[in-house]
């Protein structure tokens, strides 16, 4: 088996380094069939414009779900420091790009954490990249919000944490029932954020603008 690693950017951490893992032999496989589904539903595969869409689309496929060979906890891990700070520490408007296991259409919108410190606070870029990892494989945003809940409670034990998800569905808009302008919030809360006020005030400072 072979492996192409691409490095995508240059943020070396220690314990952590995000690779673009282009398996070779994944690649191939992932090529037939692709070529096989444009075959069934009566393109020609052999004309200019889709003689390398296979392994563009199996690329693509990697890449969109690279989620599964990173470990989200390590991620965490690389980077905590000790600190005696106890307030709400929030990261908003976290960009996701994932996919429905449904129907394998994307679905794409914003992640609002939140968690309290107890003890121990994480690099800001941290929590961004664990909502990147889960959100990198087959999901529905049910899972998705409480993937991430769960590794920040587990990993950082913190005194409690807030993951709202916000997101437009394709397999809305572009099938089924096409309505264009719905969408669909999650929410998950561990500890201090079930308390109806910590939860009210974290509502309110994700829903707040900068001046």
């Amino acid at each position: 088996m072979s492996d192409t690693h691409l490095h995508i950017h240059d943020d070396d951490v220690e314990g952590y380094e995000r690779i673009d893992r282009y398996n070779t032999e994944k690649i191939n496989a992932l090529s037939e069939n692709y070529r096989n589904i444009l075959k069934t539903i009566g393109e020609d595969t052999t004309r200019e414009g889709l003689q390398k869409t296979p392994e563009r689309v199996a690329k693509a496929m990697q890449y969109l779900t690279h989620g599964y060979d990173l470990n989200p906890e390590a991620i965490l891990r690389s980077a905590m420091f000790k600190e005696n700070h106890k307030h709400m520490v929030i990261v908003k408007d976290i960009e996701i790009f994932s996919m429905c296991e449904h129907h394998m259409l994307p679905f794409i919108g914003k992640a609002h954490i939140a968690y309290i410190p107890n003890g121990w606070i994480v690099g800001l870029s941290k929590i961004a990249r664990v909502a990147d990892v889960f959100a990198r494989r087959l999901q529905v945003q049910e899972r998705l919000t409480d993937q991430i809940k769960d590794c920040i409670q587990n990993t950082l034990n913190p005194i409690g944490v807030a993951v709202v998800i916000e997101a437009r569905h394709l397999c809305m808009q572009m099938r089924g029932v096409q309505k264009q302008n719905s969408v669909t919030t999650t929410s998950a809360f561990t500890g201090e954020f079930r308390k109806e006020s910590t939860r009210e005030e974290f509502i309110h400072l994700i829903s707040a603008k900068l001046s």
